[in-house]
C-alpha cells in the first residue's frame, strides 16, 4: 500500500489518514463494505458504506494508474527516451490524462503526415521554422528538395505537418486548450439530412446548442443516443478564435515569413489534431459524468424499491391480469409457497364474470386469503375494478403491484429452476404475489435493469452500472438481514462474504440437516472458514434460536460484551431484550475495550431494543381515482391520486391508473426551487397530482405537484 495512494485518497475524500489506512487494510484483508461500515466503526472512525465504497473504488483506480505508469516507463526505456527528468514527471503524475499527455510524443503510432515528413528528411526544416528568424524561406527550403519532395511548397508543407504535430503534443498547449474546453465548450447537435421524419423523437435536438457544462446528464445522453441511432450529428468545441489566440501566444513569435508558416501550422494542428483529440476527451469526461449521475439515480431508485414496505407473512391471492389469455390466479401461503393456480376470464372476449367471481370467492375461503395482489400490466385496472366489486366475508386488503420485470424473470433460468413444472404465466403471478409479501426477497432474483427505474440505463457504462447495482443489492440485503433458515439461494448470495458456491453449500446443508439451531452451527457448513463466518454471521437471523442474540444484528464477536452487561445486572440476556428499564441502567463507557468502542456499544444497545425488527415500514393500501382508466379520461386541471413509479434527473413519473405514466417535470415538483427530484419524492410514494396537459400524438401526459 503506497503512502502516495493514501495521501491522494485523503486529499480527495477529506478523510483522516488513519481512517483511509485502516479501511484499506480491512478491504485488502477480505472484509466487505457492509461488514466494515457496520462492525468496524472503531477502526474506520464511523465511515458509512458510501465512504468505504469510495475508498475501495479509488484505490482500485489508483492501482490501475500505477500499472499504466509502469507500462509507460517501460516503453520509454525500451525506446531509449527515458531521461531522469521525464521519469520524475511520469512518477509524479496523478491522473491518467497527465500520464497520457507525457507519453503522447513517445507513443508508437501509425504513419502520420508528420512521420512521413520526417522520413523525407524535413525535420531540420521544421526546427528552423520554429526559430522564426528567417524571411527567405525559398532558399532555405530548396536545400531539402528530393525526388520525394519535388517542390518548395512540398518541403514547407511537410515541415508545417511536423510543427502541427509538435503543437498538438505539447503539454502546455494541451493544457490550455483542455482548460478552454472545460470552461467554454459548446455542444451542438443537428439532424442528419433526410432522416428528420424517422428520427422525430429527437426533434428537440435537430438544431440545438448549449454550453456543455450546463448540459444536464439526461439531455447529453439523449443526444448521444440520437447520434448512435444515426439521427443526429454532434460537435463539441469552444470558440475557435479563442483557442487559436491561446495557441498563437504560445508558439508564434515575431512577424517573419517563418512566423507565418508557424502560425499556419498551429492553425492546422488545432483544427486537424488538437481540437478533435481534446474534444473526444471532453466528450468522454462529460459522458462519464452523465453516466455517473444516471447510475446514481438508478441506484437510488433501486434502493428504494428493494427497501419498499413488505406486507409480511400473510396468505396472498395474486393475479397476473390479461384479456384474451385470461387472468392467471395463484394462492400462496404465508411463506410464499404455491398452493394453487388456475385461470379466470372476467374480461372480453370471454366475459365469464360470474364464473370468475365464484372462483375467486371460493379460493379466498379455501386458502384463508388475507390479501390480494394484482399486477399493474395489461388489464390491471379492469381486474382491480372487478376484484373491488366483489363482496368478501372478511377484511381483505387489495394491492396493485408494479409488475415491471416479472415477465422477464418468469422466463429466466432462475424461474425455471425454481418452478420447473409451471409455465411463465404461473411464475409471473407467483412473482407478483411474492413481491407484495417481500419486495427485497423477490426483486433480488431479477436483473435490476429489467425493473424499469432510472434514466437511460441501457446507454450508460454497463460494467459500472452492474457494479453499482450489485453494491446496492448487497447493501439492502445486509441492511435488512436474512433469515438463515428460510431465505432463498438468490437472497443468501448477497449476504456479506457469501458467494454462489458457499450459498449452495448452506442450502444443501439445510436440506440435509434441517434448520440451523444457531449461528454457531453455520461453521459446520463445508468451506465455511473463520473469515467468512466473521463477514456473514451478523447479517443472518435465526428466529427462535437458543441464543437470543442469534436473531439480532449483534455480531457473535460481541456476545461476550452483552453477556457481561447482563451479568453485571444479575439478569439474563433475554431479560435485557425484554426489559427497557434494565437496558437504561447500562453504562456503555464501562465496557469500552481496545477493540470495542462507544460506536459499537451504542449500536449494540440500539439493537437490544429492537432485536430482529425489520427496518422497513409497513405497506399501505392505495386506490386510483374511480372512473379514470384511459388517457382520454384525463382533463387539464383534474386532481388525481397517483404513485411515483420512476425518478430521473429531470423529474418523476407518476401512475394515475391510465396505463401510461405521466411526467412531473422538476419545475413542477414544488413551489420552491429544488436541485433534484429526490428532495421532494421517493419511489412508490403516494401523491396527488394536477393534470397539466395531454398530448395524444406524442403519447405524453404532464402533471404538476405544485399547490398552485
Amino acid at each position: 500500500m503506497k503512502e502516495q495512494t493514501i495521501f491522494i485518497i485523503c486529499r480527495e475524500s477529506g478523510l483522516e489518514e488513519r481512517q483511509v489506512r485502516n479501511t484499506l487494510e480491512l478491504l485488502l484483508g477480505g472484509a466487505t463494505v457492509p461488514f466494515i461500515s457496520r462492525y468496524r466503526k472503531e477502526a474506520t472512525g464511523c465511515l458509512d458504506e458510501v465512504q468505504v465504497a469510495f475508498i475501495e473504488e479509488r484505490y482500485a483506480k489508483l492501482l490501475e494508474l500505477d500499472k499504466r505508469r509502469e507500462s509507460i516507463l517501460r516503453s520509454m526505456e525500451e525506446q531509449g527516451k527515458l531521461t531522469d527528468g521525464l521519469k520524475q514527471q511520469v512518477e509524479a503524475a496523478e491522473t491518467l490524462t497527465e500520464l497520457e499527455d507525457l507519453y503522447l510524443p513517445y507513443r508508437p503510432k501509425r504513419r502520420t503526415r508528420a512521420s512521413i515528413a520526417r522520413e523525407r528528411g524535413l525535420e531540420p526544416l521544421a526546427l528552423r521554422l520554429m526559430k522564426q528568424v528567417d524571411n527567405d524561406l525559398e532558399s532555405i527550403a530548396r536545400k531539402y528538395l528530393t525526388e520525394a519532395v519535388p517542390t518548395i511548397e512540398d518541403a514547407l508543407r511537410g515541415a508545417r505537418d511536423i510543427v502541427a504535430e509538435q503543437v498538438s503534443e505539447d503539454l502546455r498547449a494541451r493544457d490550455r486548450i483542455r482548460r478552454l474546453f472545460v470552461r467554454e465548450a459548446v455542444i451542438q447537435s443537428v439532424s442528419v439530412k433526410k432522416k428528420e421524419a424517422e428520427g422525430g423523437k429527437y426533434r428537440d435536438y435537430f438544431a440545438f446548442t448549449e454550453p456543455l457544462h450546463r448540459c444536464p446528464p439526461h439531455r447529453l445522453l439523449a443526444m448521444l443516443r440520437g447520434r448512435e441511432e444515426g439521427f443526429l450529428n454532434i460537435r463539441i468545441e469552444p470558440d475557435e478564435s479563442k483557442a487559436l489566440d491561446a495557441l498563437y501566444s504560445c508558439f508564434v513569435k515575431g512577424s517573419t515569413a517563418a512566423s507565418g508558416q508557424v502560425k499556419e501550422a498551429v492553425t492546422d494542428g488545432y483544427r486537424r489534431l488538437l481540437c478533435p483529440s481534446v474534444g473526444k476527451e471532453c466528450e468522454a469526461a462529460a459522458r462519464e459524468r452523465a453516466d455517473d449521475a444516471s447510475i446514481r439515480i438508478f441506484a437510488g431508485n433501486l434502493r428504494q424499491l428493494l427497501l419498499a414496505a413488505p406486507l409480511g407473512q400473510k396468505t396472498v391471492l395474486a393475479i397476473d391480469p390479461g384479456f384474451r389469455t385470461g387472468c392467471k390466479v395463484v394462492c400462496l401461503d404465508a411463506q410464499g409457497h404455491l398452493k394453487h393456480n388456475e385461470t379466470i376470464y372476467p374480461h372480453p372476449p370471454q366475459n365469464e364474470t360470474a364464473i370468475a367471481r365464484h372462483k375467486i370467492l371460493s379460493l379466498i375461503d379455501a386458502y384463508r386469503i388475507e390479501a390480494i395482489a394484482i399486477g399493474n400490466g395489461t388489464a390491471g385496472r379492469e381486474t382491480e375494478r372487478f376484484i373491488r366489486s366483489l363482496v368478501f366475508d372478511r377484511d381483505l386488503q387489495v394491492f396493485v403491484v408494479n409488475e415491471s420485470g416479472a415477465s422477464i424473470y418468469s422466463a429466466s433460468a432462475l424461474a425455471r429452476e425454481e418452478f420447473p413444472d409451471y409455465d411463465v404465466t404461473v411464475r409471473g403471478a407467483i412473482s407478483i404475489g411474492r413481491r407484495l409479501m417481500d419486495p427485497l426477497a423477490e426483486l433480488v432474483k431479477m436483473d435490476p435493469k429489467s425493473i424499469g427505474v432510472g434514466q437511460y440505463q441501457y446507454d450508460v457504462d454497463q460494467t459500472k452500472l452492474r457494479k453499482s447495482l450489485d453494491a446496492v443489492v448487497e447493501s439492502c440485503v445486509n441492511h435488512v438481514g436474512v433469515n438463515l433458515n428460510t431465505a432463498s439461494k438468490h437472497l443468501l448470495m448477497h449476504v456479506s462474504g457469501l458467494g454462489p458456491q458457499l450459498t449452495q453449500n448452506i442450502i444443501d446443508f439445510r436440506r440435509e440437516h434441517g434448520a440451523f439451531p444457531s449461528r454457531e452451527a453455520l461453521k459446520k457448513v463445508p468451506r465455511m472458514g473463520v473469515k467468512t463466518f466473521e463477514q456473514c454471521a451478523g447479517f443472518l437471523r435465526i428466529p427462535g434460536a437458543g441464543h437470543p442474540l442469534d436473531n439480532s444484528a449483534v455480531h457473535p464477536e460481541s456476545y461476550p460484551v452483552v453477556e457481561r452487561m447482563a451479568a453485571d445486572l444479575h439478569v439474563t440476556v433475554d431479560d435485557l431484550l425484554k426489559n427497557e428499564s434494565l437496558r437504561q441502567q447500562i453504562q456503555p463507557e464501562k465496557y469500552v475495550t481496545e477493540t470495542t468502542g462507544l460506536p459499537t456499544l451504542n449500536d449494540i444497545l440500539q439493537e437490544l431494543a429492537k432485536p430482529g425488527l425489520d427496518p422497513r415500514t409497513q405497506v399501505g393500501v392505495f386506490e386510483f381515482a374511480p372512473g379514470v382508466h384511459h388517457p382520454e379520461d384525463l382533463r387539464p386541471g383534474m386532481i388525481l391520486p397517483g404513485i411515483v413509479t420512476n425518478i430521473t434527473g429531470f423529474g418523476c413519473f407518476v401512475d394515475v391508473g391510465v396505463k401510461q405514466d405521466g411526467l412531473v417535470h422538476i419545475s413542477q415538483m414544488a413551489d420552491r426551487y429544488i436541485a433534484h427530484p429526490l428532495e421532494v419524492v421517493c419511489l412508490n410514494q403516494q401523491v396527488k397530482v394536477r393534470v397539466l396537459e395531454i398530448d395524444p400524438l406524442r403519447k405524453r401526459i404532464s402533471f404538476s405537484l405544485k399547490t398552485s
